[in-house]
């Protein structure tokens, strides 16, 4: 669990990379309706909770660095007791002070009256366009309002700032107790990925097998699935981002599925392909272990050191000499790579970065070149193959078979640590789980 002093220190941090006479503002993320008068369940901004903790709606986050009545100023929902018995209890203002350390807290009806005054005489402002676009007319209104009276002495900002430059730099570095946290998310999604090898068997539907992920992800503490989950028999493997989850799975074919949780804000983001009837094919076999071998080579790769890219670049070269020999590429290894060949069965990057969000915060360039892997980055690892059912390229034996190995990766100072690797990914592992 984050404790609030790492909080306070992540507010310390970024208000020491902002300019003097300056103030940074972040609204909380708004809530989404269903249908008609229902609500998706709240999840709030990551860049708010990363630097407040603080995870209701209806809130604004300032921060003024020098500022000597207090430098982190809260405006959130006051308390209501006839609301919260319909909607859930309200930390209100008091305990925006005294839970989450706010130095001032306001009603945000009053954000009217108090945050112009807060934001007029400050050189710059620290703020995310075009996030929300209501929020933004909301700011350029209350900006607006301090530049016409300009004449009467008030003084507007002078720019404007991106501030997720700042902050997901800061995101993009793990602390000790955020990667315990991560650690403890990918356990329990590996538990899940576990539980779907046991119980699959040939004539259960796709959602069978989602139902019982989510379900372990709830009886572990999970909040929520970390995205929507991928359960894809066959030739739905194929679809990168397949989450209709409906079809029959069949005797012979593969399942891939993609599902990782959300744990206390951070997310897991594991991907596995076995057997339906928990026995691979002579062709599943050779395709698999091609993926595999690929993984290992980019794990090998992500070290610091090293850039961002050369895991990929290690996935690019196994993936294209496995699908020479077993026939499915022909040519010279090295030319196929230049042409890029190897797209046809493998079309996507080998990872990303993860944290709060599942395609986590951070820039993957530096000056325009890959930046270098450093200890507390978190990154996935996923390299795949997918012979589309109408690639008629290829031997029809291939056809419609869809693999992808991914893990979550933490760089450190010694190497790498592998957070989700709980949950097998060789062909004996697997074959064995299931046949358990």
């Amino acid at each position: 669990m984050i404790k609030p002093s790492e909080f306070a220190r992540r507010r310390r941090d970024l208000m020491s990379l902002m300019a003097e006479d300056s103030i940074a503002i972040i609204a909380a993320a708004p809530e989404k309706v269903r249908s008609h008068d229902t609500h998706y369940r709240y999840r709030q901004d990551s860049d708010f909770l990363y630097l407040t903790g603080f995870n209701e709606p209806e809130a604004v986050l300032a921060l003024i660095p020098g500022r000597k009545q207090g430098q982190f100023i809260l405006f959130c929902r006051d308390r209501d007791p006839a609301r919260e018995i319909w909607d859930g209890y309200r930390a209100g203002p008091e305990g925006a002070v005294e839970r989450f350390g706010a130095d001032d807290a306001f009603p945000i009806g009053d954000i009217d009256e108090i945050l112009p005054g807060l934001i007029e005489g400050r050189e710059r402002v620290y703020y995310a366009v075009g996030k929300d676009q209501n929020f933004d007319r909301q700011l350029m209104e209350w900006v607006n309002a301090i530049r016409a009276r300009a004449r009467a002495g008030a003084i507007p900002p002078a720019e404007f700032v991106d501030l997720d430059h700042l902050v997901h730099e800061m995101r993009l570095y793990k602390s000790a107790s955020e990667l315990k946290v991560m650690a403890r998310s990918g356990k329990i999604a590996a538990r899940a990925h576990c539980r779907a090898m046991r119980v699959c068997k040939p004539g259960m539907h796709e959602y069978q097998l989602q139902a019982e992920i989510e379900h372990e992800f709830a009886m572990a503490g999970a909040e929520f699935p970390a995205y929507s989950t991928i359960v894809g028999g066959g030739a739905n493997g194929c679809i990168l981002h397949y989450i209709e989850n409906r079809a029959p799975l069949n005797d012979g074919d593969l399942v891939l599925i993609d599902a990782g949780c959300e744990y206390q804000g951070y997310a897991s983001d594991i991907t596995r392909t076995f057997p339906v009837n928990g026995r691979f094919s002579p062709e599943q076999k050779v395709l698999y272990n091609i993926v595999l071998e690929a993984q290992y080579a980019a794990i090998d790769a992500a070290r610091a050191g090293n850039h961002w890219n050369e895991p990929h670049d290690a996935t690019v070269r196994v993936i294209t000499e496995g699908l020479v020999d077993a026939g499915l590429l022909k040519g010279k290894v090295a030319d196929l790579i230049e042409a890029g060949a190897y797209r046809d069965f493998y079309m996507h990057r080998a990872g990303h970065w993860l944290g709060m969000d599942v395609h986590d915060a951070g820039d993957y360039k530096v000056d325009h070149q890959w930046r270098l892997l450093e200890p507390g980055m978190v990154m996935t690892i996923e390299p795949g193959i997918y012979v589309a059912p109408d690639n008629t390229r290829v031997a029809k034996k291939w056809r419609g078979i869809g693999i992808r190995i991914e893990d979550n990766v933490a760089i450190t100072r010694k190497g790498t640590e592998i957070l989700t690797a709980d949950v097998p990914k060789t062909l004996h592992d697997i074959e064995a789980l299931m046949a358990g």
